[in-house]
Order: structure tokens, then sequence, then C-alpha cells
């Protein structure tokens, strides 16, 4: 699938089948997040990889904004070490992950840990420092048989792009 596709075909999923992904998909995953660009090309990032269902069972009970991560075959929680910009810079490694995924048929959503109580819990589970940031943890499957809606609803091309300044919404010939 080429990117442009798989930019407007991309649906978040939350429901997996419990099929686990292949390790060469895996690793292809991986080394998006690793070739992503940082602020400054610091690199400030770390990725863990869980595929213990126990481990991921324990996440599931702890995520209060994502319970799913407890029936994914695969989680990948990303980590900054005193980044200059690290919601930026992980946003940008999250997003090559989540394109690569999705070209080879398997879907993610991202879920935020947003309570200090859950950070803590997290950290302590997957062992992260406590100096480092846990950003969030990205659950990972192929989407379950589930029915969904076609598309998701986007504002208009017109609606949301400016020419040169704010408030002028037609093009320059």
């Amino acid at each position: 699938m080429d990117v442009y596709t798989a930019i407007r075909s991309r649906r978040t999923v939350r429901d997996y089948k419990p099929d686990p992904i292949p390790q060469d998909l895996l690793k292809k995953i991986l080394q998006c997040a690793r070739w992503s660009p940082s602020s400054s090309n610091t690199q400030k990032w770390y990725f863990i990889a869980i595929q213990d269902r126990d481990v991921l069972a324990k996440l599931g009970g702890i995520c209060k904004q994502g319970p799913f991560v407890g029936t994914a075959p695969l989680a990948i929680a990303v980590v900054m070490d005193d980044a200059p910009r690290p919601q930026l810079d992980a946003g940008r490694a999250l997003q090559n992950m989540e394109l690569m995924a999705w070209s080879e048929g398997v879907g993610m959503c991202f879920v935020g840990v947003r309570d200090d109580d859950q950070v803590v819990a997290v950290k302590e589970l997957l062992n992260i420092p406590e100096k480092m940031d846990l950003i969030t943890i990205l659950a990972f499957g192929y989407r379950a048989d589930i029915p969904k809606p076609a598309g998701t609803p986007r504002r208009s091309f017109e609606e949301i792009i400016h020419w040169d300044k704010f408030g002028e919404t037609t093009q320059p010939a």
C-alpha cells in the first residue's frame, strides 16, 4: 500500500484478533520508529515492545483510557529521556509505526496514560526509570471482525486550508 492510501484509509482499531504480530513485521514497525525525525536529531526515545499476555492484561487493568490494550497481541510503550520536545518527537515516531503497521493490515490505537497513579503503575510494571517520560502505550493487532462504519468524517479542505495568510481561503493563481 502506498503512503497516501495508508494515510487516507487508516482507522483507529480497538478490537483485536488474538493473532500474534509476525516478528519480521514487529521489527519493521520498530525500525520505522527508530528512523523517525527528532528535534536536532537527539533521538531521545525508547520503545518497549510488549507481547507477554500477562503483562498486556495488567496494562489493560491499569490503563483506564484504554483497557483494550489488555486484549491486544502487542503493545509498544513510548518513553522519552530528557528530550527537548518529547511530545512532538514521540508523535512523529508513533505516526511512523502506525502507518507501517496499517500498510501491512495491522491496526493500532494509542492509550492515554494521564493519571499520575497510572503512570507510576505502568512505569513500575515495565521497569521504566522514574526520570523518564512515559508518553503513551500503543496497542497493535489485526482488526477483529466487528463491523465498523466506513470512513471517518473530516472537515472540508476549503474549510481548513489558508493560503499565504490566515483567512485567505482561495489559492492564488
